[in-house]
């Protein structure tokens, strides 16, 4: 009968310890890029919903149908780079126009679109730029150091 159990001890003798070990590391320097892009997602579900939060649904329908777009852009973009942060730094560019845009969309896509929209789109646009911003740059540093 083989003998199954497990033995504490050192794995340093393992074929695929070094692998291993790279691959957890690479692993370790990424965790902080999905965790900004999981705030992508966050933000993209606000900006979808903001319209029937804020209320202006009714008074600007054309600046609700942008937002929700938008948003719903975001989510799925922050959902498919904080699965993959290592392959999305191509990805926070569009992020950051998405961002960029919802700050400039009250004035272009509606005139007049209330305090309320203007604010809450600002503000997201402006955390959806920071966002795209911050992931970019920690991709970069960790492109530098490997």
């Amino acid at each position: 009968m083989a003998d199954v159990s497990h033995r504490p001890g050192d794995i340093r003798g393992h074929p695929d310890a070094s692998e291993m070990r790279d691959r957890y590391s690479r692993m370790l320097q990424t965790r902080g890029v999905a965790a900004v892009e999981e705030l992508v997602i966050l933000a993209g579900i606000w900006a979808a919903v903001s319209a029937w939060t804020v209320h202006f649904s009714a008074t600007k329908p054309e600046l609700a149908i942008s937002n929700l777009v938008v948003g719903i852009a975001l989510a799925a973009l922050g959902l498919c780079m904080s699965m993959a942060p290592e392959r999305s730094q191509d990805l926070n560019f569009v992020v950051l126009l998405l961002g960029v845009w919802l700050i400039v969309s009250p004035w272009v896509v509606s005139r007049d679109a209330g305090t309320g929209a203007i604010l809450s789109n600002v503000i997201t646009g402006a955390c959806v730029c920071l966002f795209a911003l911050t992931a970019g740059g920690l991709l970069m540093s960790k492109r530098r150091t490997t």
